[in-house]
């Protein structure tokens, strides 16, 4: 989930063992005056020469997964440990199967395979981050936005007469809509003209299906962190299962910078990288769009709405129900609920303590981050439409931010299911939950 790898801090370039944080090869240091064949002179030869395949090691993807055994091992510790003590409210305790652990096993070599030492920030990146977010909390605390996160998001036009066109995927024929964004950060917000300069993420992209006979409940699918295209949403939510058994009528929205939108190789790799004001910007945008497509779901004379969002997209989902009153449902799978604490929890120590040095994770990008935070403005989407679902072997996003949500909906109906961040995909205990909440909220018709 996020760009900020959880490797050792000594195979990542820590001060501690002398090398930068940009990643260049460590500068050689005389640690005596010994000669070569002086025996304290070969163990500083020898102990450098470990430092320096250590950092290499670290830099291969291949061989970064030898880390993600010891860490699932630390969790099976962990939770044994734990055992005895009393759980958090409303989330049962995970139990340790050998199907559990697997789950665990593959979050963490997901983690890391993605991230590694080469993608920590520099130096120059701590000042500039902490410069913006400092910035930015001066501009949004004398703008009351600190205060009433709710009033930074503004509601869009009605989205009118998307442009339209038709493809094929997975076997089966799919609408496109197409349309401009119109999304903008606010004037003098740092990082706007960075943001803006994201070309192809300046049109906004939907596909669907849709029965035409007669009108049908609509549920809004959206994705989560790196995903977006068709072929992947199709599956990620059993899109053709919600329309053909259900009768539902199924639009998917394409998140900034996925998919469609990505300005560079990697779905999504602005949103969530080390420039935390992108993340500031993403996530309005991320609501901005959703609220234009609901204008144009409900123009269809839709008989029920609802919004299903996985991990990024259970966090949008959470944003969502915070600004529009009028849903039928909002379930949130494997939610995200603090992007802020997420960084924290997935940086090594010496990137967490720089963080904290440059005024980063001192508070300010807390408060920064209130103006795209789920958890710090009322839910006006009624109670009886929230409910979610969360894997309590979840490595990538653990349960303890679907917890952070579940306490903030207070206590809506939930699906905890014994797997990792995508074991949702394959748990017939997650899909039965799904369509019980389509069911019991109205939006199951006679397909």
């Amino acid at each position: 989930m996020n760009t900020i790898s959880p490797a050792p801090a000594d195979a990542t370039g820590d001060d501690s063992t002398g090398a930068p944080d940009d990643g260049a090869p460590p500068a050689p240091v005389s640690r005596c005056s010994d000669p070569w064949w002086h025996p304290s002179g070969m163990l500083d030869r020898t102990a450098a020469t470990w430092r320096s395949v250590e950092k290499h090691l670290a830099r291969q993807p291949v061989a970064r997964l030898t880390t993600a055994g010891p860490r699932t091992a630390r969790w099976i510790t962990e939770n044994v440990r734990h055992r005895a003590e009393e759980t958090l409210p409303g989330m049962p305790r995970a139990r340790m199967t050998a199907s559990m652990i697997g789950h665990v096993a593959m979050d963490e070599s997901i983690m890391a395979m993605a991230v590694g030492p080469n993608r920590f920030p520099s130096r120059s990146d701590y000042q500039r981050v902490g410069a913006e977010l400092a910035l930015a909390h001066d501009r949004m605390s004398a703008r009351g936005w600190l205060e009433d996160p709710v009033s930074y998001h503004v509601a869009p036009p009605a989205l009118e007469n998307p442009a339209m066109s038709t493809g094929w995927a997975l076997g089966r024929s799919y609408e496109r809509l197409w349309w401009p964004s119109g999304y903008e950060p606010p004037d003098g917000m740092p990082g706007r003209d960075r943001w803006q300069a994201f070309e192809a993420n300046r049109t906004a992209s939907a596909w669907i299906l849709r029965h035409r006979d007669r009108p049908r409940p609509w549920v809004l699918c959206i994705h989560g962190f790196g995903t977006g295209s068709v072929f992947m949403d199709l599956f990620g939510f059993r899109a053709g299962h919600l329309h053909d058994d259900l009768g539902l009528n199924v639009a998917a929205i394409v998140l900034p910078v996925h998919g469609s939108r990505k300005p560079s190789r990697l779905s999504g790799e602005e949103f969530l990288g080390f420039d935390m004001m992108n993340g500031v910007h993403g996530l309005s945008q991320a609501v901005w769009d959703v609220r234009s497509l609901l204008s144009w779901i409900r123009a269809q004379d839709p008989t029920g709405v609802g919004l299903f969002g996985v991990s990024l997209g259970g966090y949008t989902t959470a944003l969502v129900s915070a600004v529009e009153p009028d849903l039928d449902m909002v379930l949130a799978g494997i939610p995200v609920s603090d992007f802020v604490e997420l960084f924290r929890y997935h940086s090594p120590h010496h990137v967490h303590l720089r963080a904290i040095e440059h005024r980063i994770l001192d508070g300010t990008a807390e408060d920064v981050y209130r103006v795209v935070s789920p958890l710090a403005m009322p839910t006006v989407t009624p109670h009886a439409a929230r409910a979610m679902f969360a894997g309590l072997g979840d490595r990538l996003a653990p349960p303890e931010q679907a917890h952070g949500l579940w306490q903030h909906w207070e206590d809506p109906e939930t699906c905890w299911f014994p797997g990792n961040h995508v074991g949702y995909l394959w748990s017939d205990k997650v899909w039965r939950f799904v369509d019980a909440a389509c069911s019991s909220r109205g939006l199951i018709t006679e397909p």
